[in-house]
């Protein structure tokens, strides 16, 4: 190589790392940050990203607005990101459906691998087993026993088909080789009403969506989804102490547009780890059930491969199909 084209190369590569040095320091000045939800407001994922997108506009002296784009269960509002210029100022606040979705779906209108950027997971939601009071089982060994040995009917609602109480009931359904049958709801508010009723058993359910049945006395909660006790049910097991290997954890978490400059990317992730240490946020999401999390991009997107295999399988045991 000539000192001629030597030369050319080393002046791009400086001019090209000082530019994205120079982005990153101008980023977020320019303007607002969205932050896409790509569920409906009001819902439990919607008011966790309001408390971040809070926090985060304070970290990082930039205000964040949360933009709710619901529909396709999260595809359409993860697209809508993946889709967006890639400079940091479209983000997207995903739960555990989108990886859901790559086996639910034939097509998602994008590629989760390769066109969006795991940023960092927020927090870690159990899911908990939650039945009818006047069901003769009172423990979790009991209800084992009683779906085991078809002591009587087990209807279990869910949010939808391939939602994440859909399938938390049929790996319990496939592990205790019981015989529920799955009833489908379009949310978990009108399953939980019906389980309230009585016109179905059991539902597995986000915590933070139960918890003021629960505490009110409307349902009993028998199991916690995770692979240890939750801290805000310290007394609720988890499913695994009666079937051992059980394991559902719903998470949330930020994602970007692929191409996001890596000094962005890291910026970010620290200020969302920074404000997943703050003990005002810590207690609110402890007072939903959820354990904050704050990782950053490389151990999020080891866990975002797992996951997509994960709950991958979890959709080919429940039988789960999108109409």
């Amino acid at each position: 190589m000539t000192r001629r084209p030597f030369f050319r190369l080393t002046l791009a590569a400086c001019l090209a790392a000082t530019g994205l040095a120079s982005h990153a320091q101008e980023w977020p000045s320019r303007k607002p940050i969205t932050l896409v939800v790509p569920f409906a407001a009001g819902g439990s994922t919607d008011s966790t990203a309001r408390l971040l997108a809070e926090r985060l506009s304070k970290e990082l002296g930039q205000q964040v607005i949360v933009d709710n784009k619901a529909g396709a269960g999260s595809n359409i509002g993860s697209a809508y990101v993946a889709k967006s210029a890639a400079d940091g100022y479209t983000l997207l606040f995903a739960t555990s459906t989108i990886a859901t979705n790559v086996t639910l779906y034939k097509s998602m209108g994008f590629d989760l691998r390769k066109d969006l950027v795991p940023v960092s997971q927020v927090a870690l939601i159990p899911n908990v087993l939650t039945v009818n009071n006047d069901l003769p089982a009172k423990s979790l060994q009991e209800f084992v026993d009683h779906v085991q040995k078809k002591k009587g009917p087990v209807n279990y609602g869910s949010a939808g088909s391939g939602s994440a109480s859909h399938l938390s009931g049929a790996l319990f359904n496939s592990m205790a080789k019981g015989d529920m049958q799955h009833v489908a709801y379009k949310g978990g508010a009108p399953a939980n009403t019906d389980l309230i009723g009585g016109q179905i058993q059991a539902v597995f359910s986000p915590l933070v969506e139960v918890m003021p049945f629960i505490e009110g006395g409307k349902l009993r909660a028998l199991g916690v989804t995770t692979k240890a006790r939750s801290q805000r049910l310290p007394n609720v097991p988890a499913i695994a102490e009666s079937l051992p290997g059980f394991e559902v954890s719903l998470w949330n978490g930020v994602l970007t547009p692929a191409a996001t400059p890596p000094a962005v990317v890291a910026r970010l992730a620290t200020a969302i780890q920074k404000v997943t240490q703050e003990p005002a946020f810590r207690k609110a999401l402890s007072d939903q059930g959820s354990t904050p999390v704050g990782n950053g991009p490389v151990e999020f997107k080891k866990i975002l491969d797992q996951e997509i295999d994960k709950w991958g399988n979890l959709v080919k045991i429940s039988g789960a199909t999108v109409e």
